[in-house]
């Protein structure tokens, strides 16, 4: 296979493998609580990224230290803890449609804090979206899991804001983006390992599949899952790297079905498929203005 080919291949894998994570996490909460697993998954998936960045020769001292613990703030401890909260009580499926709003998101906070304008097919986009969203969480009928609807949009804005805060530190900051990221997780855990001993968690149970959970959520997902997206910015286009933020949830609605019996009810099948093409949409957007086109995770 040439370059390319291996570069999908590669693609394809980490998709299934980010997108079954939200399966994976959801069956962990049987055994931990939302806020020990999230300080786990954190610490596991900062160990692997040290590892990599000691083997690979680019374990360098703490970046500065304000911007690095804000970005933590954002990326690894809100955006983790409100993830996992919103599994709690949502299905798998429906909370990653939901937390991948973000590139909705993304628009709306580069247009205030970066001044970056929002243009044609993009507002078509964030209205759809918007259409979607509200078909999802059904606000004439405020019942069920809305506590979790509205932990993960929240978890979505999070990571959105932290996409944008680091392109902002780009723009000022000269850094190694394996450092940088090895470093705001390591911070973001702290305070999610505090809120551990703040707020009371049951007893986590050591069952095998608890063990299986966190190496896979925190080696693969956040470790190896991230260094392989790195790898493949390298030689997939923006347009084309933008697609997980379609694929992933996609997938992760089918996962949520054949495992768990996740069956939306008709609005939010609606909003979901509103907010795909809303997606859609703007990976074609990115094809045609790759410069505009970030990573989205």
């Amino acid at each position: 296979m040439n370059a390319r080919t291996r570069s999908l291949c590669g693609f394809v894998l980490l998709v299934l493998v980010w997108a079954y994570n939200w399966i994976v996490s959801k069956n962990a909460l049987a055994y931990v609580g939302a806020f020990d697993f999230a300080a786990y998954r954190s610490l596991v998936g900062t160990i692997t990224l040290f590892c990599v960045m000691f083997f690979s020769r680019r374990l360098v001292p703490l970046p500065p230290f304000g911007p690095t613990l804000l970005l933590g703030l954002l990326q690894t401890t809100g955006f983790m803890l409100l993830m996992t909260l919103a599994l709690v009580s949502g299905g798998a499926g429906k909370v990653a449609v939901l937390a991948f709003t973000m590139p909705f998101w993304t628009l709306l906070w580069a247009r205030i804090f970066l001044a970056e304008q929002i243009v044609g097919g993009q507002w078509l986009a964030i209205l759809l979206a918007a259409a979607g969203l509200l078909a999802i969480l059904d606000p004439m009928h405020l019942h069920g899991s809305l506590l979790s609807k509205l932990l993960a949009v929240s978890a979505g804005a999070c990571w959105a804001a932290a996409t944008v805060y680091a392109k902002k530190l780009r723009s000022r900051i000269q850094f190694d983006v394996l450092t940088l990221t090895g470093w705001q997780m390591a911070l973001g855990t702290i305070p999610l390992f505090i809120a551990c001993w703040v707020v009371p968690q049951r007893p986590v149970q050591p069952e095998p599949y608890f063990w299986f959970a966190l190496l896979y959520s925190g080696v693969l997902a956040s470790g190896l899952g991230w260094l392989m997206w790195m790898r493949l910015l390298q030689h997939l286009s923006a347009g084309a790297a933008s697609l997980n933020a379609l694929a992933i949830p996609a997938v992760a609605v089918l996962a949520a079905w054949l495992e768990h019996g996740e069956r939306p009810a008709p609005h939010e099948l609606l909003g979901m498929l509103l907010v795909a093409l809303a997606l859609v949409l703007l990976s074609y957007l990115a094809t045609q203005h790759p410069k505009n086109a970030g990573p989205s995770t």
